[in-house]
């Protein structure tokens, strides 16, 4: 093997980082966006798994290359297709770690919203406890809450002792607690969510 074949071996081994990093990274992303989905409440792996794959790839093919070459340009000594293979991991990495950001940033969110649920429920409960009928008192365990809008207005019911009725309210948390809670009528949740699923 003459020198310059080694010199060729040499930077092919230190320019062979973006397919295993796409690989490791996809996979990590998967996790992540399992784990800290950066929208809603939750994704599955295999979602989150094709988004990341999704984002690598549109990435790599975009990016790889117009930043390769400006990496070429500021250092002469990098063949063109090393240059490729660091700006393409590079790229990578930037998309896992705002994904993580993302995901971090979206947890707090969803625990805030938690939050806010959990204290209109124990608000329905309050109210349902002291104001409705025996048959529903007996059973303010039971709740069924329909959010209306995230984080300010949630619809709480609870059934009868024979399980054919509810007694609903509800629960505007962003007023003070005193008039945060009010009667809405026998229809289940089911009846009145059914035209927004």
């Amino acid at each position: 093997m003459d020198g310059a074949s080694l010199h060729r071996l040499r930077w092919r081994l230190r320019g062979a980082w973006l397919w295993p990093a796409f690989v490791a990274l996809t996979i990590a992303d998967a996790v992540v966006g399992h784990m800290l989905p950066p929208v809603g409440d939750g994704q599955t792996v295999i979602s989150a798994g094709l988004v990341a794959l999704m984002l690598n790839l549109i990435a790599v093919i975009l990016l790889s290359r117009p930043l390769g070459a400006a990496l070429r340009r500021a250092r002469g000594d990098l063949p063109g297709i090393v240059a490729r293979d660091y700006a393409g991991t590079t790229v990578i990495v930037v998309i896992a770690l705002a994904l993580l950001t993302a995901g971090l940033m979206h947890r707090s969110t969803l625990q805030a919203q938690r939050n806010t649920m959990y204290d209109a429920i124990k608000r329905a409960q309050a109210y349902i406890g002291d104001r409705a009928p025996a048959e529903f008192r007996r059973n303010v365990a039971l709740v069924d809450t329909f959010v209306i809008q995230q984080g300010s207005i949630y619809r709480t019911c609870v059934p009868s002792d024979d399980r054919k009725r509810t007694y609903c309210v509800i629960v505007k948390d962003k007023l003070p607690f005193a008039n945060s809670v009010s009667f809405s009528g026998y229809e289940p949740n089911e009846v009145m969510s059914a035209g927004t699923r």
